[in-house]
């Protein structure tokens, strides 16, 4: 609650992932006939409930690009909020660029209108300051395990006032309150949170926060952007790689000219002990941009398959940057040498 600025605790319900916050919050206030606004850097736990929606013929969707960084337009997802939109969600972070949204202009266009703003912190809760009062944010989802220093298995979904009013649960069971009712209760948090929650992961999360709460925010922000200036310094200087690095978010995605990032992540782990994702990331439209500027660079379109993401967090050093970019440098040195021998 005092994380994101709630007015109550009753704001927030807790979920086994982000995942299923997220999909709780589309499904549970998206009609039959609504309008919903989304973005190109939205992780598939937004975009395939809401392609499904489109798909069933329940909704029409219109999906606003990015560039290359991650970036989205702001004024052209605004543009096409219509009576019909009552639901705009966008990314507060790209989980494969790092590019961090200006989500504080999203909610104060809409803040006085139907039209209710999601937002999805997986990559932010805990690294960026969030006040969803402040923001105009309607409905908040994250999973705890990332910034907020919790436990794989845990999750939650903020829902404001205005929000509670449209929302409907999704999932029906027992809920320990108005048991003598056939009928979900329609207040928060009873009406998310059917069943018996994970105690003991939302226990360690509750730990998690309390150790987050213990440092000094303005310590949190300057190793935050140290670390991103670290990975640009050092990633930007890797020969015959294509590197997009956060600003305000220390997660750098890597491209190589015909060579596989699964290959690289798998020589770094067993080589170097060096633990990095490969691949689409769960976010497959904000890789054409990304695609199009490795071929702007005169790499092979045809070999696109993704990115190697670093990510750093609260515990990572700055040696730590620097020995992972040393790593990457030296394999791509070798194995480079391999493929023109």
């Amino acid at each position: 609650m005092r994380l994101i600025n709630a007015g109550k605790a009753d704001e927030i319900a807790f979920f086994s992932n982000g995942t299923t916050a997220l999909n709780a919050a589309i499904f549970g206030v998206v009609r039959s006939g609504d309008h919903v606004v989304t973005s190109a850097i939205e992780h598939n736990s937004v975009l395939r409930p809401l392609e499904e929606l489109r798909a069933r013929g329940t909704i029409r969707l219109d999906v606003i690009d990015c560039d290359a960084s991650g970036c989205v337009d702001i004024q052209q997802m605004l543009e096409r909020v219509d009576d019909r939109t009552v639901l705009v969600a966008l990314a507060h972070g790209s989980n494969v660029t790092g590019a961090v949204q200006d989500v504080a202009v999203i909610g104060e266009k809409i803040r006085e209108s139907n039209t209710l703003f999601l937002c999805d912190a997986a990559q932010t809760l805990g690294y960026l300051p969030i006040d969803v009062q402040m923001l105009g944010i309607d409905l908040l989802a994250a999973p705890g395990h990332k910034g907020a220093c919790g436990p794989l298995g845990t999750g939650m979904l903020y829902v404001s006032p205005k929000a509670t009013a449209r929302m409907r649960p999704t999932v029906f069971g027992g809920t320990g309150s108005l048991s003598e009712s056939m009928q979900m209760p329609l207040r928060m948090p009873e009406m998310l949170e059917a069943g018996n929650l994970n105690v003991p992961a939302i226990a360690g999360w509750n730990a998690g926060l309390e150790y987050l709460r213990s440092l000094d925010p303005s310590a949190v922000a300057e190793t935050r952007i140290a670390l991103c200036e670290r990975m640009s310094d050092r990633f930007s200087n890797i020969p015959g790689v294509v590197s997009i690095i956060g600003e305000q978010l220390p997660i750098a995605s890597l491209v190589f000219d015909d060579l596989e990032p699964s290959l690289f992540g798998a020589l770094l782990d067993s080589e170097f002990g060096i633990d990095v994702r490969c691949g689409l990331h769960c976010a497959a439209l904000v890789h054409e941009p990304i695609r199009h500027a490795c071929v702007s660079r005169g790499f092979s379109a045809s070999r696109y398959s993704g990115t190697l993401r670093l990510s750093a967090g609260h515990s990572t050093s700055l040696p730590q940057i620097d020995e992972a970019a040393s790593a990457i440098h030296d394999l791509v040195v070798e194995l480079s040498q391999t493929e023109n021998s």
